[in-house]
């Protein structure tokens, strides 16, 4: 099983509690997005593949409870107490998921594709997964940085939160996502690119 070494698992900081409200702000523009998309696809079976702390799976189930909600990550040691019953967890890479193909309606990964060695292998795996419809987002870069270096956060490395080894622009992560969907949105919510796709 492929795993990235040094991987980050969850949020450098309180993504979605911060106590700055232009932060919190801009995260719930980020939850709008996404959640607006997974609204759309009308699910009955969720997969969330690197789902961290579980804060946006909880999110998410509480805008619609499909039949079935999962969320993996390398190490689940991260999640926060209180999740939503309804949600389960299982320990997966992004390399090699424990599913099927085509055997989960939504496949979604955000603020993951930035964290991994090989983005492309990690696509591929979630398209496989996927019967009708993949969610992806990353930071949008470089503005992702430069407003990192604004705050004052990350000054050492140039304002690139830990554990992100990939830096996508809005083009390059459309360019990814159509090696493996047909693109069916793309949402630009300040500072992220969320992209919902159908699998090829």
């Amino acid at each position: 099983m492929k795993v990235d070494v040094g991987n980050v698992v969850g949020n450098a900081e309180a993504k979605y509690d911060h106590p700055n409200p232009i932060a919190r702000r801009l995260v719930a523009g980020f939850k709008r997005a996404v959640g607006d998309l997974y609204l759309r696809t009308c699910p009955e079976s969720v997969l969330e593949v690197g789902c961290g702390e579980g804060l946006l799976a909880d999110s998410l189930i509480r805008l619609r409870r499909p039949a079935s909600f999962e969320a993996c990550d390398v190490d689940l040691s991260r999640l926060s107490p209180g999740l939503d019953p309804g949600l389960s967890f299982q320990t997966a890479s992004i390399y090699q998921l424990p599913h099927a193909d085509r055997s989960v309606d939504l496949v979604l990964a955000c603020e993951v594709l930035e964290h991994l060695e090989d983005p492309a292998a990690g696509l591929r795996e979630l398209a496989r997964v996927a019967r009708r419809a993949v969610l992806i987002s990353t930071p949008w870069e470089p503005v992702w940085r430069v407003l990192n270096l604004a705050r004052g956060r990350y000054v050492r490395a140039l304002g690139n939160t830990p554990g992100h080894i990939q830096h996508f622009s809005r083009r390059a992560l459309l360019r990814l996502a159509e090696t493996r969907l047909r693109v069916v949105e793309v949402r630009r919510p300040l500072p992220w690119t969320v992209i919902l796709g159908e699998p090829r």
